[in-house]
């Protein structure tokens, strides 16, 4: 089952007794769980309807004791289970022993009055646990990992739109690059930005340059989009700030170097016609970092790219062994960029 889905009958009142929820966007996450437990749980219940459990420590038959016993003072409860081994390929390192048959014969004959939620922090499970089938095929999982760089846009401004203020799709890619791809970090910066301009109000660019702290990774992404569009004077500013903020240069190299690799990674992937969210996962990238690599990679080619990273190497060689000064090695790679 998809997030979309799953949410949408957790509003329209269908709540499954037993989720799995998996994958690596934690915030999108917790704010399932959190819409599950306003649905499951009272404001007024929650000290008696919320039960946490950790399968690392706990066997699992003790989270199924737990929703068969009737709940106290409350109609329903909600019982958050974190996983470490049941549903995945790793092993535990506590050597808890489960009891995966009772949890199997739960399954079948689910408690009414509660709602088990399992979250499982890895990409993925283990398919070829029987558990893993069965749930599956109970439609009770649940994926949550990196949305693609279009739906990522799209739910910034949907973010801003259910904060009471407006983000057109320019200045949501400029919240991204500043911010970063998390989308707990940018649903807080868009908290901050909706407070400055006010409801009912548009955030802007500058809006975002002015209040969005960008931190070095991110700085260094933004230069190297200033690179690729030959807009030297603008990378040469991000890079002189950079060095007021006590930056080592060395870093500066390593990071605009590892921006180059991945624009030759994705050039070469996209030549063999692999797709933007394929890339993604054999690069370990978010999904939005490929489609801005693809389109930096766009303007070189790749026996360029590769020219570039061994004059980085070269550089990084030189730096480190005193033959080069550091910010004159940078500044000369920028110029001969810009040549």
């Amino acid at each position: 089952m998809d997030v979309k889905t799953a949410l949408k009958q957790v509003q329209s009142g269908k709540v499954l007794p037993i989720y799995v929820c998996f994958g690596t966007e934690k915030y999108q996450l917790n704010q399932f769980i959190k819409r599950l437990q306003d649905t499951v749980v009272d404001q007024d219940g929650r000290d008696f309807g919320l039960a946490n459990y950790d399968l690392a420590e706990t066997p699992v038959e003790m989270v199924i004791e737990e929703a068969e016993m009737l709940p106290f003072l409350v109609p329903q409860k909600l019982i958050v289970v974190r996983d470490s081994s049941v549903f995945t390929a790793g092993k535990d390192n506590q050597k808890i022993a489960h009891n995966i048959d009772a949890l199997i014969a739960y399954m079948n004959n689910p408690a009414p009055h509660s709602v088990i939620v399992f979250v499982v922090n890895a990409e993925k499970l283990d398919e070829r646990k029987k558990i893993v089938k069965l749930m599956k095929g109970n439609d009770a999982v649940i994926s949550f990992m990196p949305l693609s760089a279009n739906d990522l846009i799209t739910w910034v401004v949907a973010e801003a739109k259910a904060r009471g203020c407006v983000i057109r799709q320019e200045a949501a890619q400029a919240l991204i690059q500043a911010s970063g791809v998390h989308m707990g970090g940018l649903a807080s910066e868009l908290d901050k930005l909706c407070l400055f301009v006010g409801q009912g109000q548009e955030i802007e660019v500058q809006a975002i340059n002015q209040l969005v702290e960008r931190n070095t990774e991110q700085n260094v992404f933004v230069m190297v989009e200033h690179i690729a569009n030959l807009k030297l004077d603008q990378a040469l500013n991000i890079f002189y700030e950079l060095l007021k903020q006590r930056e080592e240069p060395i870093k500066i190299v390593a990071l605009i170097a590892r921006q180059f690799r991945i624009m030759l990674q994705v050039k070469e992937l996209s030549a063999q016609n692999y797709s933007q969210q394929q890339i993604a996962s054999q690069l370990s990238l978010h999904p939005y970092g490929v489609k801005v690599a693809g389109e930096q990679a766009r303007r070189f080619e790749a026996s360029r790219l590769k020219q570039l990273l061994a004059r980085l190497a070269q550089l990084d060689f030189e730096m480190k062994s005193g033959k080069m000064d550091k910010v004159l090695g940078l500044e000369l790679f920028l110029l001969h960029l810009a040549a």
